[in-house]
């Protein structure tokens, strides 16, 4: 576990240092995860309406992102995934404190071609056999004897991407532990076009993603193990908590100077964390529920730098334990 203090003190050094308190120009620098983009993205467009405060919003993948945030270039990380131990010590190394909040629930969906028509759900086993490190699957017919003979092409996020950790976690027992011969982008519109133009392709990102294209692809319910009930990912379902293992926390980490020394920075976030259950589901991610929301407020207005999760990606927690672990 991380703990950090974070003294007025050394705030006051680091914002003198890094040009904060006197920035003359409002703007805020956001980027990373371009699964949390499309509500970050909704929340600044909102927040620029009403405030004179540019705003920025990149979506270089969360590992992309989090390498800017703890250089000090962006006040906001994006993050599909906690941030990792390597990073923890990056951001140290540089003088970065960070404030962790859990914005939303993601589904992580898997899609196939809409002429698909073998495939009626997955278990996790058979997501493994086809992802694995070295695995040969390279047939539907090796996947389930079944299935016709047809080629399989896999489709997924870049290895800079929060949601390929959280998906070789959750899939295959360890973070980053994937074949290397599928097609990776971090950019998911990337994924759903070869998705959608391949008959036997397959391929996962945000549930997001595929609501916007589901004309064109066609969502796999997934069952935890085999013989158990196969569930489609959904907002009931996230929030019901049968959508397993592949319903995850989202994060936004929010420079902890900036948040202390810049008002647009601090008004940004607190706005952020007052519109995110119509946002959130405005583009279609799941909300938290709203004393979840209350105690990430509550998280960020004490300043509480540091992870929950102590550098390492942890499946199925629940928020308000995550926050009582950063003391």
């Amino acid at each position: 576990m991380l703990k950090e203090s974070l003294g007025i003190a050394v705030l006051v050094a680091a914002a003198f240092s890094s040009g904060y308190a006197n920035a003359a120009e409002k703007i805020i620098k956001i980027d990373g995860s371009s699964t949390v983009y499309p509500i970050t993205e909704a929340v600044a467009e909102e927040f620029q309406k009403a405030q004179k405060v540019k705003v920025t919003v990149g979506e270089s993948g969360t590992g992309g992102g989090f390498k800017k945030f703890c250089r000090g270039e962006i006040d906001i990380s994006d993050a599909s995934r906690p941030i990792s131990q390597k990073e923890i010590d990056a951001c140290k190394e540089s003088g970065i404190q960070y404030i962790e909040l859990p914005v939303a629930y993601d589904a992580l969906t898997v899609v196939v071609n809409s002429k698909n028509d073998w495939v009626k759900s997955l278990s996790v086993e058979e997501l493994k056999k086809m992802w694995e490190p070295k695995s040969g699957v390279k047939n539907w017919k090796q996947v389930n004897a079944a299935y016709p003979d047809k080629a399989l092409t896999l489709y997924g996020p870049g290895t800079a991407s929060g949601t390929f950790d959280y998906f070789t976690e959750a899939i295959n027992g360890k973070s980053k532990a994937s074949r290397t011969d599928y097609t990776p982008s971090e950019d998911d519109n990337v994924l759903v076009q070869g998705v959608s133009g391949n008959v036997g392709g397959l391929g996962y990102f945000g549930m997001a993603y595929y609501e916007e294209n589901k004309d064109k692809l066609r969502a796999i319910p997934i069952s935890a193990k085999a013989g158990a009930p196969a569930v489609m990912p959904s907002v009931e379902a996230v929030k019901n908590g049968t959508y397993q293992p592949l319903s995850r926390p989202i994060f936004i980490y929010v420079n902890a100077t900036a948040a202390a020394f810049k008002p647009e920075v601090k008004a940004f976030v607190n706005f952020y964390l007052d519109n995110a259950p119509k946002l959130v589901e405005e583009v279609k991610y799941v909300p938290l529920p709203a004393e979840d929301y209350a105690a990430v407020k509550e998280h960020f207005k004490a300043m509480k730098p540091g992870s929950g999760f102590g550098g390492k990606n942890e499946v199925g927690i629940k928020i308000k334990d995550l926050i009582g672990r950063i003391k």
